[in-house]
């Protein structure tokens, strides 16, 4: 009665729920041990469906996601990213991964933890799919296309696997 007991089914639905993101953050944690010793996801126990950050490098200090910089919120969200696509088992697998910019929030040695964790994903015969500006990035990135403005709001695609269409 204490999980199904309301009559629309919300206890029921944020109990599983709950379950759910408890899964995530571990998965997240996962990662981010692999990225960094200094972040710790916790998971809010008043509000199962939130987490805080537990940054090591503050002495332990307990931070709200909300009040984490650019960098450091592009750490979290990638294990996050990470974390849930190693949550999908079975028939569903997620094949390919796509981030758009982050990496300009980034400083030389988070970029590097980045990438190191963007290499592994790749490893395992995933895609990954980087949107960015970085020259850093750019310079690291083996494959890629480019996409080369042209005058009237057009733009020309270059690259391995383009080829121009009439």
């Amino acid at each position: 009665h204490a999980l199904v007991g309301s009559a629309d089914g919300k206890k029921f639905r944020n109990f599983v729920q709950g379950l759910a993101f408890e899964m995530l953050v571990n998965q997240a944690n996962r990662q981010l041990q692999k990225m960094t010793d200094r972040y710790l996801l916790l998971q809010d126990p008043d509000n199962p469906l939130e987490f805080s950050v537990l940054d090591g490098y503050q002495g332990g200090e307990i931070r709200s996601s909300k009040n984490l910089s650019g960098g450091e919120s592009f750490l979290v969200s990638l294990a996050l990213a990470l974390g849930l696509s190693r949550m999908i088992g079975g028939k569903n697998r997620v094949e390919s991964l796509f981030l758009d910019e982050g990496f300009g929030s980034l400083d030389e040695e988070n970029l590097e933890v980045a990438l190191q964790a963007l290499g592994e994903v790749e490893g395992t015969c995933r895609l990954v799919g980087v949107i960015s500006h970085v020259p850093a990035l750019q310079e690291r990135v083996a494959n890629q296309i480019r996409v080369i403005p042209m005058t009237g709001g057009r733009s020309r695609l270059e690259g391995p696997g383009v080829t121009r269409r009439a």
